[in-house]
């Protein structure tokens, strides 16, 4: 049949010359009228349909669940279970091919991509996809763990133990560090203590090792992945982790070692951006993250790995700024912090500023040495490309500067007399996430959230209520998926429809069972460790809401080139027939969602 069967549309793309040579032979094409049931609920399919011209609906129990357009296929669930459960009728004239049921049957046999592509649910697709991704090295990469990379053995003395015999012992070892026991603490000591103690003059055969070692070690499990250690690496400002499998030490990974495995250059901006001593310095750092973002994600890197690494470059790009602006008794007495997506570790592209301070209570740093830093700081940060927060979120506002003890009382009214300002204040609160200065201060305000929401259901649910702040109206961002023509040419905001549900949802699950982690990914841990949450949903949650974050990414990366403001939304139809697939059974898994949170914090009563 035809040789003008589109191949380039998913899931046919994965099919070699053999298995497209199957398509050819066994599809027929069919014309359609306006309005008439291509497929009926009982009826037993014989064919995979895939659309050439026209649009067609899907209705479930009456109601419009799915739309179809060009280069789209159905139903082929139905034609793996033998009988439809859906009516699917054409909105304007169709015309389709039709692939016969035992040509489909034989191409899930042969191509086991091709059979996830169009019958699984969200996680194996996503998965699929990863699997045909044409950068291979970059993909390998993303899937490295610790131990693959090179490790370098672990030497350990006693803290006693003089310097001259540690540099003895590193020298005949050919190693640039050597782990240090002190009783019940382990710790390091490098080339960089050995010379610290050369410098200090000390005599260093006299002198015990412990004394110049750096504890508590920074370490990590050898299944890790690569890119928790580079992250890790970044956060802690450090050349080299311990790989640890529990008690027993594996080895040491060093910088050069996973800096030539992984071949990036984020290692390099964080050097640039600790050792900046101006503020120009900082912004030329600032304008590579996005970069950097660009090169990871076109490589094929997955979203939960750049956002980890994005929040480590940013919290040390917000760490090195705030302490070239605020003299040293303000960074000593206060803690600067992030929030919101950048909090959570899900902020990719430079949106907003969502960041505040916590002063010491009874701190002697005047207001006016306050105001002037924190107005720096904002200012500088916009001079990076971070807009404003058009809330106000950001320490240039008084709001969110304050001293622990009003901080807490902030909170409390938060609570206690929540309004929807209120309550999203407090949303974006809850994932705040220190940056600078004493963490302490910003642990004690956490803190008296936990205190307050400890078994109070009606504060919960005042909180919980949020989820449908933005709701899935038929008018909204559901329509534009069931609907085509005009509205093709309409954009989905992809943080309202999807993203916020999400991270709220788990936000409020987390906040009642009091999960102190920030990031949704590992609140989601958590909850399914605490029985809470079944894992098969806590995946479909993360796999959607990094899908979501991957196609945001995406439309603001084109946004940018094109010299256009990054608006967080996506046009329709620019979507490939996948993308559209793999949004579709991502807000199908939102609203499943939605209706649990509901159901959990008893939302349907009220």
């Amino acid at each position: 049949m035809p040789n003008a069967f589109d191949f380039s549309a998913s899931p046919f793309d994965c099919l070699d010359e053999s298995e497209q040579k199957i398509v050819r032979d066994s599809v027929d094409i069919a014309y359609f009228r306006e309005g008439e049931a291509i497929l009926e609920p009982g009826i037993e399919p014989a064919h995979l349909f895939i659309i050439i011209k026209g649009h067609v609906s899907q209705f479930d129990a009456g109601e419009a669940v799915a739309g179809y357009g060009p280069n789209d296929c159905f139903d082929g669930r139905s034609l793996m279970a033998g009988l439809a459960t859906s009516r699917f009728v054409a909105a304007e004239e169709v015309v389709a091919y039709l692939l016969a049921k035992a040509a489909v049957n034989a191409l899930i046999a042969r191509n086991a991509t091709f059979g996830a592509l169009l019958f699984s649910d969200l996680s194996n697709k996503l998965g699929a996809l990863a699997q045909r991704h044409e950068q291979r090295e970059m993909h390998a990469l993303t899937m490295s763990r610790v131990e693959e990379a090179f490790l370098r053995p672990a030497h350990v003395v006693e803290g006693a133990a003089d310097i001259v015999t540690v540099a003895r012992l590193m020298q005949a070892e050919h190693s640039s560090s050597v782990l240090v026991r002190d009783g019940e603490r382990l710790g390091i000591f490098t080339n960089t203590g050995l010379q610290r103690a050369i410098v200090d003059g000390q005599p260093l055969d006299a002198r015990p090792v412990r004394d110049l070692a750096t504890f508590p070690l920074v370490s990590i499990a050898p299944d890790a992945p690569l890119f928790d250690a580079l992250a890790l690496m970044i956060r802690h400002q450090v050349h080299r982790l311990v790989v640890a499998d529990g008690p027993r030490i594996v080895g040491l990974l060093e910088q050069l070692d996973l800096l030539s495995f992984l071949s990036n250059h984020s290692y390099l901006i964080t050097v640039r951006i600790v050792r900046a001593q101006s503020l120009d310095d900082l912004r030329s750092e600032a304008g590579k993250i996005t970069a950097f973002i660009a090169l990871l994600y076109r490589g094929g890197t997955r979203i939960g790995q750049i956002g980890k690494l994005v929040q480590a470059l940013n919290a040390k790009l917000f760490e090195r700024t705030w302490q070239l602006i605020a003299p040293p008794e303000l960074l000593a007495e206060s803690c600067l912090f992030v929030m919101g997506s950048e909090g959570r570790g899900e902020q990719l592209l430079k949106t907003d500023q969502d960041n505040g301070l916590v002063l010491r209570d009874q701190t002697t740093v005047s207001d006016a040495i306050v105001e002037s830093a924190c107005q720096r700081f904002s200012a500088a940060l916009r001079d990076f490309g971070y807009p404003d927060c058009p809330g106000g979120i950001m320490v240039s506002n008084p709001v969110w500067r304050r001293g622990a003890d009003e901080f807490r009382m902030l909170v409390r009214r938060w609570l206690l007399r929540p309004d929807p300002d209120g309550l999203m204040a407090l949303a974006t609160f809850i994932d705040a996430h220190a940056v600078a200065g004493d963490a302490s201060l910003l642990a004690g305000v956490r803190a008296e959230v936990d205190h307050l929401v400890a078994a109070n259901d009606a504060l919960l649910g005042q909180f919980a209520r949020a989820i449908d702040l933005f709701p899935d109206a038929p008018s909204g961002w559901w329509s534009l998926l069931l609907m085509f023509g005009e509205h093709e040419r309409q954009s989905l905001d992809l943080k309202r429809a999807g993203i916020f549900p999400i991270v709220h949802g788990v936000r409020s699950l987390a906040l009642r069972d009091h999960v102190q982690a920030t990031g949704t990914t590992a609140r989601l841990d958590a909850l399914v460790a605490s029985g809470r949450i079944p894992l098969e949903l806590a995946n479909d949650l993360a796999d959607s809401l990094h899908f979501l974050m991957g196609l945001k990414l995406k439309s603001g990366l084109a946004e940018s080139d094109a010299g256009h403001a990054v608006s967080g939304n996506v046009r329709v139809e620019r979507l490939s027939s996948l993308e559209r697939d793999l949004l579709k059974d991502a807000l199908a898994v939102v609203k499943r969602f939605k209706a649990l949170v509901r159901h959990q914090f008893h939302l349907e009563r009220a």
